[in-house]
């Protein structure tokens, strides 16, 4: 059977010491549709579109030192700590979703402490660009050829060339088309419904679909981590259970605060 091959240099562009990496590219590309996502509904929602601009970076650092840290902790601690500067190289791939959930969520409050909005409510806007910034990012590693799936011989099996020659599993596409399901829901029931109006609902709802893509997706990943465990769940499975849980738990009392009024 004849495999699709993926080969593509990590690398756009490289002039002298200064290189542009796809996943870098599509990480900012991820926040800038988000950003005018976001303008969107602040405009529909008549909220201040001057508020955005501190929005965008205090989610943008929450996210990027969270998503760092949490890799370099949860996942290869002896690599990045053997020479700390690796920490720094985000370009090069590295970030790990669940870290970036919780330096968002920081972020979010932090932004939120001196005004007016309420903290659920944002949570429900945000989670929106949060799933297609999910899906840039996954697509980020495709480009890097990482994140990749077992062996295997379903038709659609794609050969890493930058690793070997085995098909294997396109995990990251998995993911990637995954995140961005969630995004078109949350979208449409934003836009088509009156979900909007039951607080947590999206957030639980983006929670729950994109952790369980990823506690689902992860049985055909090859190993991550740079240690051993002998437990059933993966390191990626194991901090994807929290947040599922707690994804439910939003759906929960936004149906029973429904309920109530």
């Amino acid at each position: 059977m004849q495999y699709m091959t993926w080969n593509i240099d990590p690398i756009l562009i490289s002039l002298g010491p200064l290189k542009v990496h796809w996943y870098g590219l599509l990480f900012a590309l991820g926040f800038i549709v988000g950003f005018q996502i976001m303008q969107w509904i602040f405009k529909r929602e008549n909220k201040p579109i001057e508020d955005l601009d501190a929005l965008l970076w205090f989610l943008l650092i929450g996210v990027v030192v969270g998503a760092r840290l949490a890799h370099v902790i949860f996942y290869d601690p002896n690599y990045y700590f053997s020479d700390p500067i690796r920490i720094l190289k985000i370009w090069e791939g590295g970030l790990a979703s669940h870290g970036g959930a919780i330096g968002a969520l920081i972020g979010l409050y932090l932004f939120k402490r001196n005004r007016s909005y309420d903290y659920l409510w944002l949570l429900d806007r945000l989670a929106l660009p949060t799933a297609l910034l999910a899906s840039f990012i996954r697509t980020g590693n495709l480009f890097n050829s990482e994140i990749v799936g077992m062996q295997t011989t379903v038709p659609w099996a794609i050969i890493f060339e930058r690793l070997d020659t085995i098909p294997r599993h396109p995990a990251q596409v998995y993911e990637a088309l995954s995140y961005f399901f969630a995004f078109g829901l949350l979208l449409f029931l934003y836009k088509r419904t009156d979900i909007k109006q039951k607080s947590g609902m999206l957030f639980g709802l983006l929670l729950s679909i994109v952790f369980i893509a990823r506690l689902v997706i992860e049985f055909i990943k090859i190993k991550q981590e740079a240690y051993n465990s002998d437990l059933w769940l993966n390191t990626g499975q194991l901090l994807s259970l929290p947040f599922i849980f707690a994804g439910l738990l939003f759906i929960f009392f936004a149906l029973k605060k429904r309920e109530q009024a």
